[in-house]
């Protein structure tokens, strides 16, 4: 169904066979999918009274399953409670990033990229302006990057080129001769420089101009901007550029579950207002209005019936859609806990078991998003500041060593309960103790549950004179 409701999109042949299939699963994850489908779903005829297929006909009941199954991996991706801190075992480098973390918001930045790199990839643009960071998520739908043939995980440059109507490139201050025409428009980062071009109408085969007005130089001496795959394995797009979609298995299933419930809400309207079916000869005259406090007077060998369907019908369908549910969830580790069958409060480790396969897919994305963007992105903040004299809070930031190892420390899954509190006290102590594990090191391992600041405390040796 989903290639069906797919062939029925326009298709622009001018952009390449990667951009329609994140087209595809963009408007899968927002909800738009059906948005080019002609007719609504009570739209059962046309104005020639032919009947409208289910598959032209725009489902009235949405339930937007992909969305749920991101946005619960998302979560435990970077929410409050989630979000990873950076260390450092320079102390001062580690201040200075969680300065810049929570200055430049990359909280939200990073909940933004892993929402948008669902579908395949996401890339976020780092900019340096008056000294501040920047950062911002940009889908990659219109973005095409080239790798260092040397470096193979390194950007050599990333190019974005979409089309646009002349009218709003007129509007910001181009010089459009066509408004009503389309023309495409196009910019590149590269290593030094990040390079706007004149608009070339589309058809044009002249090579577009540079235009030297809005092009920048930054000189950071790397393209500021971190390509995130979204997870490994085989990409929707046939690209090495992207990753797996998160919810590309869920989509055929969420697909049917739609029309399932759009037919049973169809079935409800209809049981509470049944057609009447008059057996002729009726004896009945003038209009007929059905209703309880209205009786209809047939003849002898009249007859009047109304046709009623049997409430089991609702209650299949339902039964059906709650079994498509779970094999939906289930094929894409979805979160398969019902909330209702919770009777009392559960430890955290129990709240992981239950959630386990959820837990798998949020695990998978730390490894795109954590070491390979936040963690990416943390390093090349690092580069930056040799180049620009970063701010952040309001203070000039020292001058950082960009070789500085840098690692991530997550926090745990789900919020431990008072017994879970108490039993990894009391195995702290016992460790510190015994002498097996130093304090500074259990110190350090529940910094972020407890929100201490984990900063080494100086030791003074103090020698006395007899």
């Amino acid at each position: 169904m989903f290639e069906t409701i797919a062939a029925l999109i326009p298709h622009d042949r001018d952009y390449p066979d990667r951009t329609r299939r994140l087209d595809l699963l963009q408007r899968v994850l927002d909800g738009s999918l059906y948005d080019a489908l002609p007719h609504e779903f009570h739209e059962e005829r046309s104005a020639g009274g032919e009947y409208i297929p289910l598959r032209h006909r725009k489902p009235s009941v949405r339930y937007a399953l992909c969305r749920v199954v991101v946005e619960d991996s998302v979560a435990l991706l970077f929410s409050e409670g989630h979000f990873p801190t950076i260390d450092s075992p320079d102390p001062v480098v580690a201040a200075a990033l969680a300065q810049i973390v929570a200055e430049a918001r990359l909280n939200a930045v990073m909940i933004e990229a892993a929402l948008r790199g669902a579908v395949g990839s996401v890339a976020i643009l780092l900019r340096v302006l008056r000294g501040r960071i920047f950062c911002t998520a940009l889908e990659t739908l219109y973005l095409t990057p080239v790798w260092d043939s040397s470096e193979p995980d390194t950007l050599h440059s990333v190019t974005e080129r979409y089309k646009v109507r002349g009218a709003m490139l007129a509007a910001q201050g181009y010089a459009i001769t066509e408004p009503a025409a389309d023309y495409w428009f196009m910019r590149r980062w590269d290593r030094e420089r990040e390079i706007w071009f004149l608009p070339t109408r589309v058809g044009s085969m002249a090579n577009p101009e540079i235009d030297e007005a809005r092009s920048i130089r930054h000189g950071l001496g790397f393209v500021p901007m971190v390509w995130i795959r979204n997870l490994p394995g085989p990409s929707a797009t046939g690209s090495t550029v992207d990753g797996a979609c998160t919810f590309r298995a869920a989509i055929e299933t969420a697909i049917e579950i739609d029309y399932q419930l759009s037919q049973a809400g169809r079935g409800l309207k209809y049981s509470s207002d049944p057609t009447l079916l008059i057996r002729e000869p009726a004896g009945v005259d003038g209009e007929i209005i059905k209703g309880g406090g209205n009786a209809l007077v047939v003849s002898e060998k009249g007859d009047a019936k109304l046709l009623e369907i049997g409430g089991t019908a609702s209650a299949a369908v339902i039964e059906y859609v709650r079994t498509l549910r779970e094999l939906a969830l289930e094929s894409v580790h979805g979160n398969r806990v019902d909330a209702s069958r919770l009777s009392a409060a559960h430890s955290g480790r129990a709240l992981e078991l239950m959630n386990q396969g959820l837990i798998w897919l949020a695990d998978n994305l730390r490894i795109a998003y954590g070491e390979g963007g936040l963690l990416a992105l943390a390093r090349m903040i690092l580069r930056a500041g040799r180049v620009y004299r970063l701010r952040a809070g309001g203070a000039a930031v020292p001058l950082l060593d960009a070789e500085t190892p840098l690692s991530l420390r997550w926090l745990r899954w789900y919020p431990p309960s008072a017994a879970d509190r108490l039993a990894e006290a009391q195995a702290f102590t016992t460790l510190s103790a015994g002498g097996i594990m130093p304090p500074e090191a259990a110190r350090h391992l529940v910094a972020a549950s407890y929100d201490i600041a984990n900063r080494p405390q100086a030791v003074t040796d103090t020698e006395t004179t007899p």
